[in-house]
């Protein structure tokens, strides 16, 4: 259970990271490269939005690889804890099958009735 939770968690910070470079980067091109327009430095325009496609690229696929192993590592119980749809379909009743009700009078099985009389005419 314990390497679940941890991936879990490694991929929620993931999604978090990938909103954040998605929101820094502009549709038009510009974005974060928009704001260093001085003529001495060393990522220009066009390397920034570079990094910025590679890291979102990066992270969608991390994300895929850390949900292909969570998945993988999901707890699963023994015999011992089914799950809940197996424990329905175990416990499940018939419903073509013939109700058995209560009869008003009940018979008891050490006693033989006695055969009813016939009245004479």
């Amino acid at each position: 259970m314990g390497i679940y939770i941890f991936v879990s968690v490694v991929i929620i910070i993931a999604c978090v990271l990938q909103i954040l470079v998605v929101l820094v980067q502009n549709s038009k091109g510009g974005g974060l490269a928009a704001n260093f327009t001085s003529a001495g430095q060393t990522m220009g325009v066009r390397k920034t939005a570079d990094f910025l496609e590679k890291s979102t690229w990066t992270i969608a696929a991390a994300i895929l690889i850390l949900c292909v192993v969570a998945t993988a590592s999901i707890p699963r119980g023994g015999d011992a804890q089914q799950s809940r749809i197996q424990n329905q379909i175990d416990n499940a009743v018939d419903p073509n099958a013939i109700p058995t009700l209560p009869t008003a009078i009940p018979q008891s099985s050490t006693t033989t009735p006695e055969p009813a009389q016939q009245p004479e005419n």
